[in-house]
């Protein structure tokens, strides 16, 4: 099994908001304009900076995380996402060493870096200081042993004298070079992370902002020394384990997947390892007015926006009555967060103003002007149902403005859910149905893919 070479690097924050996604995606912007194919990465269950990513280079974008799945997984996914690419660029989250405990670095930025062996270039926000930067960038070259920052970029410089009184500092000070700027433009700001944004990117309503970040970024950063650095990291070894390893004997099924502004999270590598066991994708888009395709054998519904939409979606009656029709004969059905609000009675947006939905699950929604959720899940089946068995684990990552409102007594809840502030439960399960708040991260446990197609193929079989 031989080296694989991977020119690669991490765009690390000494903090969350220092300006870690204005310079991944001005990097990245800058080197597709130089005609390099770029491929991005976020460390974390994030979806809306890969989005960002793809729209730039591409390609799709990947999340890398050390929680959701194992490390060898996680250096699966990079060497598939990274193939042909001339350079890789993973976005960190939060601050450097931020991740699931303050007293080690897993699911941190950090980690990845470690695991992959790549060069990290730290983001610093220079506003109000200078020699005392090279005290900040010291403390993150010292903190933890095989830590390769090799770059620093300075954020919010007030000017090129500024500049150049860090770089001195801090080059002298940290052995490292200072490799660019960026003053304190307004205009480069990257709009805060709300909803809706993702249509928006798609839409291309933000393809000025990149065109600037690539101007700006190929006058004030050293490109060709990026790339040098880049170039620099060390080969990397193919996992032994992999799960992305077709099985001999796949089955042949179609999963309809709704895609459109109101459902468009998905983790790639879900899709993906459902192609992999033998599923042949179908997208649909509700907010269009389409139905499930005729030919389907198991329907998927992402999270998303359907707050945003309510009124379309409250519109399309045919694909509700289509839905009723479809799961009364049992057809395996999955619905993640926005999908699991879709198939409720009804929702309250922000305003006020009642929606009816789907009407499937006995459950009202309302939305709330405050983070109501937000973190990792490992999520185990209450008992056997689509994804899972009875006791089995699946991780997972859980975001959402909404609570719901049960409307029976005996719910038939899904998952006991455990997380930093303890356990919970979430979900509903009823025959070939299993919707939650969770988004599932299928490389976590591949089994849910083996599973959920195997009900798949039984509808099929039930339908001919």
């Amino acid at each position: 099994m031989g080296d694989l070479f991977r020119p690669r690097l991490v765009i690390a924050g000494t903090s969350s908001g220092v300006g870690k996604t204005t310079c991944t995606l001005g990097l990245m912007a800058a080197f597709q304009q130089l005609g390099k194919k770029v491929q991005g990465f976020k460390v974390g269950p994030d979806y809306i900076d890969p989005s960002y990513h793809t729209a730039i280079t591409g390609r799709v974008s990947r999340n890398l995380d050390t929680w959701m799945c194992e490390e060898e997984t996680m250096k699966e996914i990079f060497l598939r996402g990274s193939e042909e690419a001339e350079l890789s660029i993973i976005e960190g989250v939060m601050g450097f060493f931020d991740g699931r405990d303050p007293l080690s670095n897993q699911g941190s930025t950090a980690d990845i870096s470690l695991l992959l062996s790549a060069p990290v270039i730290l983001v610093v926000n220079a506003a109000g200081i200078a020699r005392s930067a090279a005290a900040i960038v010291l403390g993150y070259q010292q903190l933890a042993s095989g830590i390769n920052i090799a770059g620093v970029i300075l954020n919010k410089v007030g000017s090129k004298q500024h500049f150049e009184l860090i770089k001195r500092a801090v080059e002298q000070e940290c052995k490292i070079p200072v490799v660019g700027y960026l003053t304190k433009n307004e205009e480069l700001t990257v709009p805060e992370r709300h909803l809706g944004l993702v249509p928006a990117i798609e839409r291309g309503e933000l393809a000025p902002l990149f065109r600037q970040l690539a101007e700006v970024f190929t006058s004030n950063i050293d490109l060709d020394f990026l790339l040098k650095i880049a170039n620099q990291a060390l080969p990397l070894q193919q996992p032994v384990k992999k799960i992305f390893t077709a099985p001999q004997e796949a089955k042949r099924v179609k999963i309809a997947v709704a895609k459109d502004s109101a459902f468009n999270f998905y983790y790639p590598e879900n899709l993906e390892l459902l192609e992999l066991y033998g599923a042949e994708i179908g997208y649909f888009s509700p907010l269009n007015g389409e139905t499930i395709p005729k030919d389907a054998d198991g329907l998927y519904l992402g999270g998303g926006y359907p707050e945003e939409f309510a009124g379309r979606l409250a519109e399309n009656k045919t694909l509700i009555k289509d839905l009723r029709e479809k799961l009364a004969l049992g057809m395996p059905t999955f619905a993640e967060c926005g999908g699991y609000m879709y198939l409720t009675k009804s929702l309250v947006d922000r305003s006020g103003e009642k929606f009816a939905m789907a009407g499937i699950i006995p459950a009202e929604v309302q939305m709330q002007k405050k983070l109501v959720a937000l973190g990792y899940r490992e999520a185990t089946a209450l008992k056997d149902h689509l994804l899972l068995s009875e006791a089995e684990q699946a991780r997972g990552h859980e975001f959402h403005y909404s609570t719901i409102n049960y409307l029976q007594e005996d719910y038939p809840y899904a998952y006991e859910i455990a997380g930093l502030k303890g356990k919970g439960y979430d979900g509903y399960c009823r025959e070939n149905l299993l919707a939650g708040y969770t988004h599932l991260y299928f490389p976590s446990n591949p089994q849910v893919v083996v599973k959920w197609l195997s009900k798949a193929w039984e509808f099929q079989n039930r339908k001919a």
